[in-house]
This record gives C-alpha cells, sequence and structure tokens, in this order.
C-alpha cells in the first residue's frame, strides 16, 4: 500500500514576518513567496493581515504566481472576557479562507495585549468563558467548512502544560502541535503527540535551542529577546527531537500540514541568501525523516 503523502507548508514568519508591532524588519511578500518556492514548498499560511491581499481573488492569484496554495493562518483572538464575542472577529478571515479553498484556522488565546512578552492570569470564570468559546469558534469554522485549531503559544493564555491539559479536558477543539511553544511552555511535544494524537490536526515544527528556552521559562529572558538571539533552530539541530514527534504522529494516522516554522527577527533586508537557507535545511531535514521512515515500513 502507498503511503499517503506528507503535507508541508510553510509560514512567513520564518522570513520575520509577524503581527506584533516592532517586532522587526518586515519583508515584502514577493521575496518572501519567492524564495518559499524556491525552498521546495507549495504551500504557506497566510501571515499577518496586510502581508498578502485581503481580496481572495488577489490573494490566490498572487499565491499562484508563485507555484503556492494556501493552508490557511494564524489568528489570536480573544477568548476569555464575557462581554466580548469573538464569533464575528474571524468571520472575514473564514470568508477569505473559504475563497481561496484553504482548510485550517489556527486560533491562539490573545491576552489582548500587544505581544508575548507578558500576560494576565485568568479567573476560573474566565477560563469558563474561554473554553466555551473555543468550541464555539470551532463551530463556526465547521460550518464554514474550515478545521479550527488551537495553538498553545508562550505569551498567550494557553501557554503552560497544565493549560494545555485544561484544553484538552474542558473543550472539544483539535490542537495545533506547536513543538517550540510546547516545549518553551513545559510541554514535552513527544509526550503529547502520543498522549493526545487523535485531537491532534494540525502542527507548527520548530526546533529550539533548550539553553536559551529555559532561560524564557525562568523569566531571565523575554520571548522576543530569545528569538532574537537564536532560540529557534532549523530542523533538527536543536534539542526538540522533531524526527521523533514526527514518526509519533504519522504512527497515530497523522493526516494534516507539517507547517515548517522557525521564528525570526530581522534587522533589516537580508544581504545574501538571508533566511531561506535555514529553511531548507529544515525541508531536507523533514524530507530525510519522512524518506526514512518509509524505507522501514
Amino acid at each position: 500500500m502507498t503511503a499517503a503523502p506528507v503535507r508541508i507548508a510553510g509560514a512567513p514568519i520564518s522570513w520575520g514576518v509577524c503581527e506584533v508591532p516592532g517586532w522587526g524588519y518586515q519583508m515584502d511578500n514577493d521575496r518572501v513567496l519567492r524564495e518559499m518556492r524556491d525552498a521546495g514548498l507549495t504551500a504557506t499560511e497566510n501571515g499577518p493581515e496586510g502581508f498578502l491581499p485581503a481580496d481572495p481573488s488577489t490573494l490566490a492569484a498572487t499565491l499562484a504566481g508563485h507555484d503556492l496554495t494556501s493552508v490557511g493562518g494564524f489568528a489570536p483572538v480573544l477568548l476569555h472576557e464575557e462581554s466580548h464575542d469573538p464569533v464575528p472577529t474571524i468571520s472575514s478571515l473564514l470568508d477569505g479562507f473559504v475563497a481561496a479553498n484553504a482548510d485550517v484556522i489556527v486560533l491562539a488565546a490573545s491576552t489582548g495585549q500587544e505581544g508575548y512578552d507578558a500576560r494576565p492570569t485568568l479567573t476560573a470564570d474566565q477560563w469558563t468563558v474561554l473554553l466555551r468559546n473555543l468550541d464555539r469558534l470551532a463551530a463556526a469554522s465547521a460550518d464554514r467548512g474550515i478545521l479550527a485549531v488551537v495553538h498553545p503559544h508562550v505569551g498567550t493564555m494557553i501557554e503552560q502544560r497544565d493549560e494545555v491539559h485544561r484544553v484538552l479536558d474542558g473543550s472539544s477543539i483539535p490542537l495545533c502541535l506547536d513543538t517550540g511553544h510546547l516545549m518553551i511552555g513545559g510541554t514535552d511535544p513527544a509526550e503529547l503527540a502520543t498522549a493526545a494524537a487523535d485531537r491532534i490536526a494540525h502542527a507548527h515544527l520548530k526546533d529550539v535551542d533548550a539553553a536559551l528556552a529555559a532561560r524564557v521559562q525562568a523569566g531571565e529572558l523575554t520571548y522576543t529577546d530569545a528569538v532574537r538571539a537564536g532560540m529557534y533552530r532549523p530542523l533538527g539541530t536543536g534539542d526538540v527531537g522533531i524526527g521523533g514527534v514526527v514518526d509519533s504522529l504519522l504512527d497515530a494516522g497523522y493526516t494534516g500540514w507539517f507547517v515548517l516554522e522557525q521564528d525570526t527577527i530581522l534587522t533589516g533586508e537580508p544581504e545574501g541568501p538571508g533566511p531561506i537557507t535555514d529553511v531548507i535545511a529544515s525541508v531536507g531535514y523533514l524530507r530525510d525523516v519522512v524518506a526514512a521512515r518509509r524505507a522501514t515500513v
């Protein structure tokens, strides 16, 4: 029996393109998309608002001009305030995803503040609201034919291990398994890939320098400063054990996207190759993992 193809996509954050104000220099979409194609990628998450055209037909044409399709994308949403209904927040985004034939919206539980360097503590009532809203957003997305997943993410309301498990126990929304953010937040991504395999429907693959991650956990470095210092590494060169995570997901029958993400902060337009060098290394590593797996089955 022929193995199902492994779906690999890119993300603009690997080129430093991020929704956080003041994150760093933002490359234009033409160079980023061209370099995605040159790295051997055929699909991408859309990146922050304004990076790609909002008009669906223009978006599709822009991606097609670089031999790419849209996976969908990341959406930080305020979920824990009783007075705020998050469903209308994603309505126009879902419209664009439907028109672009994308299939995944990746939700993060926004703090309501800018950036990912600080977050409040939620009350029990706020947690109840958050969990209820996750299921409401999943249902609203499914009504449009879009899969909603929740992304545990440093500096959001779902970061630490107990918070990840609170989501697993208190809601039915599938997870985005982000190997980097999970590790930094204190969750073993390989363990979660096995223990919660039936809840994982999307994957962001990052490798991590564990020493820098530990400094974030200890409060010695902000998340942003750690990213600037090179906390995220090309796949296979950090401390996550990416090959084992990928094998665990595929052993469990995972058929979703593997999105390559190596959060980067740039100080200006790259001279020479720039971020594409690390992306090419990560693509090659993941393909080697998949090829080695197929050679043994």
